[in-house]
C-alpha cells in the first residue's frame, strides 16, 4: 500500500522522500494527502484526506520527520472518531508507505485555507494547544465540496467506512 502526499510548493522541498512516479496512485482508504504549513511561532502542518476532506494538524519540526510521526496521529485521530480498529490498522499501514508530489486541486487547496483560517481563530481563543482537539472541531465544519454529499468531513468519514 502507498499513498500519494500533495505538499505546497513551499513545503515540498522540506519533506523529504520518493517523488511519485507519473500516474502512481494512492491505494488508501482516505487518499491522497494534501498539506500545507501553518506559520504560527511553532509551525504545525494541515494535512487534509482528499476524499473525505478530513483535517489533521500535527507539528511540524523537524519537516523531514512529519509524514514518519502522521501515520501514528492518524491513528490516534480515527479512533477518536470511533473507526474500528481494523480500519484504522489499515490507514496507518497505507501511509507509511508515502510518495511525494506537487498539489493538483485547487478545491482541496481552498478547503485547507478555509481550515488554516479556523485553526487560528482557535488558537486566538484557547490558552493552551490542542492540535488533536481542533483537529476534530474542524473535522465538523461544513465543506462546499462536500455538500452534495455528506456537508463535513466527520460525516464524511462515517460513510466512508459504513456506507
Amino acid at each position: 500500500m502507498v499513498v500519494i502526499v500533495r505538499a505546497t510548493r513551499e513545503l515540498l522541498p522540506r519533506l523529504g522522500g520518493a517523488q511519485a512516479a507519473p500516474g502512481e496512485v494512492s491505494d488508501t482508504l482516505l487518499g491522497d494527502w494534501y498539506v500545507k504549513k501553518l506559520a504560527w511561532r511553532r509551525q504545525v502542518a494541515l494535512l487534509v484526506s482528499e476524499s473525505t476532506l478530513l483535517p489533521v494538524l500535527v507539528p511540524l519540526a523537524p519537516a523531514v520527520t512529519l509524514l514518519d510521526r502522521f501515520p501514528s496521529v492518524l491513528a490516534g485521530l480515527l479512533r477518536l472518531h470511533g473507526l474500528r480498529e481494523t480500519v484504522v490498522e489499515r490507514e496507518v499501514r497505507g501511509t507509511a508507505d508515502y510518495r511525494l508530489a506537487p498539489t493538483a486541486s485547487r478545491s482541496v487547496i481552498g478547503s485547507m485555507n478555509e481550515f488554516a483560517f479556523l485553526a487560528d481563530i482557535y488558537r486566538e481563543q484557547d490558552a493552551e494547544p490542542d492540535l488533536m482537539g481542533w483537529s476534530l472541531r474542524l473535522a465538523t465544519v461544513p465543506c462546499g465540496p462536500l455538500f452534495s454529499r455528506h456537508v463535513s468531513p466527520d460525516r464524511e468519514l462515517a460513510a466512508l467506512v459504513d456506507p
